[in-house]
This record gives structure tokens, C-alpha cells and sequence, in this order.
């Protein structure tokens, strides 16, 4: 992957023939992303869809408590906003910055626009989106089914092919709020799974030692949504001029 910021880089952008990437791409704005930024808020009106490079979103629900959890994670792979398209404006969640990095965004109207026209854009859109809802479920049950040191491994292995790199900058403190957990818990988590060896942390940055290892130790639902994301784009070709490859 190149190390200039690319739309490419996007792999929704990147699957867009010339013909429609070409008009589009004038306006697409880079924009750089920084740890915790709020991109919208729960029912806040949005103004612009993401699409991230280098950068990972995260999906968060918030109860009137003040407690919140990830519903999903976006990075490379998709876009932040569907809801511009699928016509409801806003949304009861909210949208964060996890990981810093770059994106491209879109003017909601911009977005409107090309989705209406009912192109390869359009199909890609709603193939992603069905891949994000398959997230959002597994994540759910996930959560409600599995022990906190496999939602753990499944988190960070979603986190690393997001990312491209075996180690993280993240503390503690921000993955419980990922999980919707206490610190404790991802402490002890983490903890023996640093014991097993397959991942080593120190002061905010986690490394993943054995990959294969924590795939398996991890539940099922990592190979899930992995395969169900192969699955639905799966016949996607990509722009021959530097386009994003998986």
C-alpha cells in the first residue's frame, strides 16, 4: 500500500471503476484524524460520510447513564455514516475516533447524490452495510455469550487487520470502554493472555506476539465476520492504477 494518502487506500473507494471514482474524487476531502474525536453524536444531524485510511472508527452506544459500548468498528474496509443513505439522517449512537490516521470525507448531499444513482456505488454501499449489521449482531452476542479473554482476542484481531500492524497504541482504560467492561477485567484478560504468550504489553502499546495462537483462542465469531465480509465482497475488482488490495 502506498505511503501517500490514497482514496485507494479505502478499499469502498478503491472498488469503484474510473467512470464513477473520477467524478467523485474531486470531491473528496482528506482530512486527518485524531484519538477520541467525536465524529457525530447520538441524534446529531450528519453532516459527512467517512471513509477511513489509515485511521479506525468506533460505533458506540451510550445508555442515559453515561455507559457505552462498541456496536462495530470501521477502518479500511468501509464507510461511517450509512445512515445518509438509508435515509435517517441520524442515528441513537455515536461515532469516535479509535485510532488516529487519515480519511477521506464526503458532503452528505454529495453522497446522497451518487448513491441515487444506482451504480456500482450504491451496490457496494449496501453490500458493506450488511456486512456492518453482521457485526453489529456477532458483536451482541459476543458480548453476551463469550468470556471477556475471547471478546478480548476477537477485538484485537478485528483491530489489527484494521490496522496493518501487530502492535496497537491502546491502554486499558479505552479498550473496557470499547467492551463495555470494567478495567479490572481487561487487566486480568489481557493478562493471561500475555501469560500464554501470545500477545505482551507495556505503558499503552499491545503487541501481538502469535497471531495464529490468539485466532485460536478466540471465539467463533472473528472467523464469522471475517468470512461474511470476504463473502459479500468477494467478486469486487479493484482499479488497476494503485488500487487497495486485502
Amino acid at each position: 500500500m502506498s505511503m501517500f494518502p490514497s482514496p485507494n487506500q479505502n478499499h469502498l473507494l478503491a472498488a469503484l471503476p474510473t467512470a464513477e471514482f473520477e467524478p467523485l474524487s474531486k470531491y473528496l476531502e482528506l482530512v486527518p484524524m485524531a484519538v477520541g474525536q467525536m465524529l457525530y453524536e447520538p441524534g446529531e444531524q450528519l453532516r459527512h460520510a467517512y471513509f477511513p485510511t489509515t485511521s479506525i472508527m468506533s460505533l458506540h452506544y451510550i445508555t442515559e447513564s453515561g455507559a457505552s459500548a462498541e456496536t462495530a468498528g470501521v477502518g479500511n474496509e468501509g464507510v461511517v455514516g450509512i445512515s445518509l443513505f438509508l435515509g435517517g439522517d441520524t442515528t441513537p449512537s455515536s461515532a469516535v475516533v479509535q485510532t488516529a490516521g487519515s480519511a477521506y470525507r464526503l458532503e452528505r448531499h454529495l453522497l446522497k447524490s451518487e448513491f441515487e444513482r444506482a451504480g456500482l456505488f450504491q451496490h457496494l454501499m449496501l453490500r458493506y452495510t450488511q456486512a456492518l449489521m453482521t457485526q453489529m449482531a456477532q458483536t451482541a452476542a459476543c458480548n453476551r455469550h463469550h468470556s471477556l479473554e475471547q471478546q478480548l482476542c476477537r477485538w484485537l484481531l478485528l483491530t489489527i487487520d484494521r490496522a496493518a500492524s501487530r502492535e496497537l497504541v491502546m491502554t486499558q482504560e479505552l479498550i473496557a470502554g470499547m467492551l463495555g467492561v470494567r478495567r479490572e477485567g481487561v487487566t486480568e484478560a489481557a493478562g493471561k493472555l500475555q501469560h500464554a504468550g501470545l500477545i505482551s504489553y507495556r505503558r499503552g502499546h499491545i503487541a501481538v506476539v502469535d497471531r495464529v495462537g490468539l485466532e485460536r483462542h478466540a471465539c467463533e465469531c472473528y472467523g464469522v465476520l471475517k468470512k461474511e465480509l470476504k463473502r459479500l465482497l468477494s467478486d469486487v475488482r479493484y482499479r488497476q492504477d494503485g488500487a487497495a488490495t486485502h
